[in-house]
Formats: C-alpha cells, sequence, structure tokens
C-alpha cells in the first residue's frame, strides 16, 4: 500500500513565512491544478469550475443552483417576490465564496488575470443575490464588507489586462467604473473608513494616477467630453472622478 505520508513533497516545496507560495501541477486526468502551500500542507484547486470539483445538486456551483431557482421562482410567478433564500443556505454560499476568494488570489500570483475577472465577477453575483434574498438581516450583510476588495481585485484584473494589450483607455475605464461603484458603495454605507478613506480607493487612484502619463493626449478631449456628459445628465459623482483625472493630466477646470 502506497505511503499517504506528504512529508517528502512538504520538504521538496518549502513554505515562505508572509507570501503566498502558488504553483500549478498536472493532475492524474491531465488537468492542471492550483496548489497553495501553507504552513502546515498544501490546498489544492481545480482551475474551473468550482474550486472542490464538487457539482452540487447537479450544478456548477451553488451560485448557480439558487440562480436556477429564482429563475424558476420568477417563472412560476411572474415576480422575485417571495423568493427567499435561508439561512443555511446563506452560510453554504458564503463558504463557496470562500473558496473562489482562496482561488482568485492564488489566479493573481500565477498572473492569470482572465481567471481573476471571471472569479470576483462571480463572487459579486454571491453578494448581491444575498443582499436581495436572504432570509435574515445578518445574512443580507455578512459579505458585503467584502464588497470594495472584490470591486478592486476585478478592476485590478481588467486593467491589467488592458494594459498588457496596450489599451490605456480601456484600462482606465475599468479603474473608473470601479470607483464609481464603491462611492457609490459607500454613499449607501456608514462603515469606516469611508470612500475617501478606503485602501480599494486608494489602491485604485494610483493604479489610475501611475495611467495618466500612458493616455495619448486626445485622452484629455475624451475625459472633458465625459464629464461634461456626466455633468448633463447630473450624474456629479463621475463628473468629479473625471475632473480630478483632468487635474491630475495638468488640465484646469
Amino acid at each position: 500500500m502506497a505511503s499517504q505520508d506528504i512529508s517528502k513533497l512538504l520538504a521538496q516545496w518549502p513554505y515562505e513565512q508572509g507570501k503566498l507560495v502558488v504553483r500549478l501541477v498536472d493532475g492524474e486526468d491531465g488537468e492542471q491544478r492550483i496548489q497553495v502551500r501553507l504552513d502546515l500542507g498544501v490546498i489544492q484547486m481545480h482551475t474551473e469550475g468550482r474550486p472542490d470539483g464538487q457539482r452540487p445538486r447537479g450544478f456548477d456551483s451553488l451560485l448557480e443552483y439558487h440562480e436556477a431557482r429564482l429563475d424558476e421562482h420568477i417563472a412560476e410567478t411572474g415576480s422575485p417576490a417571495g423568493f427567499v433564500i435561508s439561512g443555511d443556505d446563506c452560510r453554504d454560499l458564503r463558504e463557496e465564496a470562500a473558496m473562489y476568494y482562496r482561488r482568485y488570489t492564488s489566479l493573481w500570483v500565477l498572473d492569470d488575470y482572465e481567471g481573476v475577472v471571471r472569479d470576483t465577477t462571480r463572487n459579486l453575483r454571491v453578494l448581491d443575490l444575498l443582499t436581495k434574498y436572504a432570509e435574515h438581516d445578518n445574512d443580507k450583510a455578512e459579505l458585503e464588507g467584502f464588497r470594495p476588495y472584490i470591486t478592486m481585485m476585478r478592476a485590478k484584473a481588467l486593467a491589467t489586462l488592458a494594459i498588457r494589450d496596450k489599451e490605456p483607455k480601456a484600462a482606465l475605464h475599468a479603474i473608473d467604473e470601479a470607483l464609481e461603484s464603491l462611492r457609490e458603495f459607500f454613499g449607501q454605507s456608514s462603515s469606516e473608513p469611508g470612500f475617501d478613506g478606503s485602501p480599494e480607493v486608494q489602491m485604485l487612484r494610483g493604479m489610475r494616477d501611475a495611467l495618466i502619463p500612458k493616455l495619448p493626449l486626445s485622452q484629455k478631449a475624451e475625459i472633458k467630453r465625459r464629464m461634461d456628459a456626466a455633468i448633463k445628465a447630473e450624474n456629479y459623482e463621475l463628473a468629479a472622478i473625471l475632473r480630478d483625472e483632468l487635474r491630475g493630466l495638468g488640465e484646469g477646470v
């Protein structure tokens, strides 16, 4: 009988304190797996589908299962009214979301930005579903504190992909969209430190500032056009973001 002791594997792949140590390995089925080295062992995940490779209730994930339930409810009743997700199901959705969090942070280390966008977008869907349909108020709010971080990671991945494709304008758009979303989030939340004090907002602003020198000169005119349109539409939050961008470009407003 083959030994199940993994001491040799751990010795060959040492843990590094304070660093997320990740690698890709070939699985016995020919598909790649993500491995994360922890202080006391290794986590292994599938690169696609649910990270643990399970198909709960025959669906790719519990999220897809509950979204299908919602679709059926609307088809039968004509409205989402009356649809709820129980406390136990909310707990299971949170635990599943944690798996995807572990994977997208690992994918970031592996420079798989498409995978980061996929998994962060997916976890934002979980937050939206629970906010609308959780049976209990505490379940509605349980994951909302993570929205800024997930939004930031998604924007970083989108912007990095755009920069890689030499599309700084698209990168700036992804960051602006995230900042507008975060401004709305903090405007509806009493949580500290607020929009301006948020480390996620500060990180995105820093990334945006680093992008400014890479923009073509015509970008100034484009930003001003968007700012004027935002003012006309009375979207003053977006206008303020765009005004700050113009100032960063050395354009007086």
